[in-house]
């Protein structure tokens, strides 16, 4: 039997981002559904789930991202423990923040250093 979109995304989802992930989804459900079956849907079943980028270099990316973007900062946390739990270290985390601040800025760096500063110590890391 072929799995469904949504039960492949839910499993990358799980493999990611760890209970953070289902916390988002839950945290939707009784105000918008509909978005977290897109996230694990679209997101986590058609791209996360492609061959050509490893989990570690979609999570880099996802990091550089969210940065840059700004205002962020629950996703960058998601995202951050997501990182770790895919085998990218604090080290290389800090790395890409380090090399957004030449493209969209210092306070876009800081504020993501910040995010991960509170990730590691929550997780001991620091």
């Amino acid at each position: 039997m072929e799995k469904s979109r949504y039960k492949i995304g839910l499993e990358k989802l799980s493999e990611v981002d760890g209970n953070a992930g289902d916390q988002v989804i839950e945290s939707l459900k009784d105000v918008a559904p509909d978005l977290g079956r897109l996230i694990i849907e679209f997101a986590f079943a058609d791209i996360y789930t492609r061959s050509v980028l490893d989990l570690k270099e979609r999570e880099r990316m996802t990091l550089s991202c969210l940065a840059s973007i700004g205002g962020a900062e629950n996703q960058l946390r998601v995202h951050i423990n997501g990182a770790l739990n895919v085998g990218v270290t604090a080290k290389e985390i800090v790395e890409v923040f380090i090399h957004c601040a030449v493209y969209v800025g210092f306070p876009r760096a800081l504020n993501a250093v910040a995010v991960a500063k509170e990730v590691f110590k929550e997780r001991k890391i620091l």
